[in-house]
């Protein structure tokens, strides 16, 4: 695994910054420093290509490659010589599938790599443990245990596209332990992670930033080749968890919504350790969205999975607080639908069914596969928690809205309405695709009437426009309401300048805002256990200065909107997703396998 030796450290002082636009209205100098390659591949050697393969043309390229289908998957996998012939073979159509790419179809600056990965959203290397880590201020008592965050960190440089959300999973983990504070950052070890870092190179397709036109359907097909000739295992998955992080019934689990989550044990020195992919002990059979959501009553866990080939497209169960899964309810879906999140009140699940849905066959007219659907009804369906079947969903509709997030729901039994609280995003899919109008998320309040099957949506901050994405409540009150929120300020997008603590209630706004040269990602609101009030408790940012190269941890008491303490992180921490804080009993009771 790659290092944090002087050796293998990126030199960061070279790193492209750009503190004065967004990544979307401006394309950053391209980074010049090396991507920490990982020298050492224990199974690769049998498989690596010849270098003396070299096609004289591409009529020459396809019929080597024809002749390749004939033979059978068996006899790939006992001819280790046929092998590396077929790994050339394919190794040179992809090249020559990128080298027509890059002359012809330029990348969009969604999938381009050098805007995608710029500055602090370049990837770094593992970082082995460091203790006793210098604190300014003093870190409150009742915080003992382990904050933990996920993120998007490619080990390898991209082939081809890229976008934000296609890099490996990184987990960094800040320990709390009587006064020593310890900081560790590794990879989470998914089934594709492990056969790159063997191979040396990047081989799975990137969901987002290779998918797009005739060619991103064209680099299907030397990867599938790569499966049947044995030369890569895909029956495993292919996700990247890099997205969520929970901690349920004793396991960590990592998680993106196009694979099983996987385990992460916290060791007890502070290091983290991929024990492998999870299905809850052969339960789940497929995919599971990357924001499952715990009750913090009765210790359930609520999740979907969606499909985005084949029926259904849409399912969802729960869990028990011992990790037992019920059926799964197939909810009916006309195409399948991006859903990143969902919401639970004390009784009911709420599914959003939105405007951008996936159509792979916009691929052959030139285009991504994920596409916002102008004349499509967007619409929220509410189910009973424990309906065995989604016959009594109900759907509401909602004009003209993309939530990426939810960040928190509520029934109001004297109206009948379930109250729904997240960010609405216009353009929908601007994240997906380049855009002249510029992003907007803002904070709102939907209402559902579950008596009159009608909505109504307010913003719930007037007296200023402001950005707000990524967050959460407090999570003793999921699920029911609550009056404060802590939220991302997106600003300049998609970097985060500061957060917002709002008063769902009346719109009232306090900010914390991090400083010239400094963002931030998620915040992080623990709840003090022996707090009096809802806003009783802290919150935990990574902030990085942008100027000096340095990251860093900050603590802010959530009443007071001050910052207590900062811990000096060893090593520079990229922006990156979700997070959340598990306890030192927490710890003691985690599964080890």
């Amino acid at each position: 695994m790659a290092s944090t030796s002087s050796a293998s450290r990126p030199n960061l002082k070279s790193l492209s910054f750009s503190s004065s636009s967004t990544l979307r209205d401006k394309k950053p100098t391209p980074c010049s420093v090396s991507y920490p390659v990982n020298k050492t591949f224990p199974i690769s050697s049998s498989l690596q290509p010849p270098a003396t393969y070299k096609p004289t043309s591409w009529k020459k390229l396809c019929k080597d490659v024809a002749s390749l289908i004939p033979n059978t998957k068996n006899y790939w996998l006992e001819d280790k010589d046929s092998q590396r012939t077929a790994a050339a073979i394919l190794n040179a159509v992809e090249n020559a599938m990128v080298s027509y790419e890059r002359r012809h179809h330029p990348l969009p600056k969604t999938a381009d790599p050098a805007v995608q990965i710029a500055g602090n959203f370049f990837p770094i290397p593992e970082q082995p443990v460091v203790h006793n880590l210098p604190v300014t201020g003093t870190v409150p008592e009742c915080i003992q245990g382990v904050y933990v965050r996920n993120g998007a960190n490619p080990l390898h440089k991209p082939i081809s596209g890229h976008h934000l959300f296609d890099g490996d999973g990184m987990v960094h983990a800040v320990r709390f332990n009587n006064g020593s504070v310890s900081y560790s950052c590794r990879f989470i070890e998914t089934n594709r992670f492990v056969q790159e870092r063997e191979l040396g190179r990047s081989i799975f397709p990137k969901a987002i930033g290779d998918l797009h036109g005739p060619l991103g359907i064209a680099k299907l097909m030397p990867f599938n080749a790569r499966g049947l000739f044995g030369l890569i295992d895909t029956t495993r998955g292919l996700g990247v968890a890099n997205t969520g992080l929970i901690y349920f019934n004793g396991y960590l689990l990592a998680m993106s919504e196009d694979d099983l989550p996987y385990h992460v044990i916290i060791t007890q020195t502070g290091d983290l350790k991929t024990s492998g992919r999870y299905d809850f002990n052969g339960q789940l059979k497929t995919t599971m969205i990357a924001h499952p959501k715990l009750d913090p009553e009765t210790g359930e866990l609520f999740a979907l999975s969606y499909d985005v080939v084949s029926k259904p497209f849409l399912k969802y169960f729960r869990f028990t607080s011992n990790g037992e899964k019920s059926p799964d309810v197939e909810i009916p879906l006309d195409e399948p639908t991006m859903i990143h999140d969902f919401a639970i009140t004390e009784n009911f699940v709420v599914i959003p069914d939105q405007q951008v849905v996936f159509r792979l066959t916009e691929m052959v007219r030139g285009g991504s596969p994920v596409v916002y659907d102008k004349e499509k009804r967007s619409r929220f369906g509410v189910l009973n928690k424990y309906d065995k079947d989604a016959l009594l969903n109900r759907w509401i509709e909602v004009p003209d809205c993309f939530r990426f997030h939810l960040w928190n729901a509520w029934e109001e039994p004297d109206t009948d309405e379930v109250v729904v609280v997240g960010s609405c995003m216009t353009p929908p899919d601007s994240v997906f695709k380049e855009h002249d109008e510029t992003l907007q998320s803002v904070l709102s309040e939907i209402r559902l009437n579950l008596k009159t099957g009608e909505s109504t949506r307010r913003p719930v901050i007037i007296s200023e426009k402001l950005n707000l994405e990524a967050g959460m409540v407090n999570r003793n009150l999921l699920g029911r309401k609550t009056r404060f929120a802590y939220l991302a300020i997106t600003e300049p997008w998609p970097k985060v300048s500061g957060f917002a603590k709002v008063d769902l209630s009346t719109g009232d706004v306090q900010k914390y805002v991090y400083g010239d040269g400094k963002y931030g990602g998620e915040p992080l609101f623990l709840p003090e256990v022996s707090g009096y009030g809802e806003d009783c408790g802290y919150i935990m940012v990574f902030v990085h200065d942008e100027e000096k190269v340095k990251s860093e941890l900050q603590f802010i008491n959530a009443v007071s909107m001050k910052l207590e303490a900062t811990v000096t992180l060893p090593s520079r921490v990229p922006y990156g997703f979700h997070g959340t804080f598990m306890s030192n009993d927490d710890l003691m009771k985690q599964a080890l396998c």
